[in-house]
């Protein structure tokens, strides 16, 4: 069964990109590593993605526009890009582990079809209204949200 890719029908906002790439550089450095040609294509082909996408996704995209990258560089830059926010996995009743961009996502609420793989993202603001006001409350700045509710289809 293959995973419906995530359409949110928003182009990626061009005052993200900048500091995504340099939250990204600064990680590298403070791990030590460097901002190669390999890592920037990788995370600019995820910018370009539409919602939740596989390793072996962004791999193939890679691969079709002809650059050569190495599978353990694409699970490596992942996990570089989970340990610094800019990617997250999403939970999934799958083997595979699925991804999105994080940054930017101030709320993120999917619903899932596990028997389908079909994926929604559903606009609450009656769920932003509520985390907002739990976060004034506690005199918390709100990063985001991220819910994610698996379903089947009740036959």
């Amino acid at each position: 069964m293959a995973l419906e890719p995530l359409s949110s029908n928003l182009p990626p906002d061009a005052d993200l990109i900048e500091p995504m790439c340099a939250v990204f550089r600064r990680a590298l450095k403070g791990e030590g590593l460097k901002y190669t040609p390999e890592r920037a294509r990788i995370l600019d082909t995820i910018i370009e993605f539409d919602g939740l996408f596989e390793a072996d996704q962004l791999l193939d995209t890679l691969k079709t526009r002809g650059y050569s990258i190495s599978k353990a560089t694409v699970y490596r830059t992942l996990k570089l890009l989970e340990s610094c926010g800019i990617i997250q996995h999403v939970l999934f009743e799958r083997e595979q582990l699925h991804y999105q961009l994080a940054v930017g996502q101030l709320g993120n609420t999917l619903l899932i079809h596990a028997d389908t793989g079909k994926i929604e993202r559903l606009e609450l603001p009656e769920l932003v209204a509520l985390r907002d006001r739990l976060c004034k409350e506690r005199g918390l700045k709100v990063q985001g949200h991220r819910l994610q509710i698996f379903v089947t289809s009740g036959k």
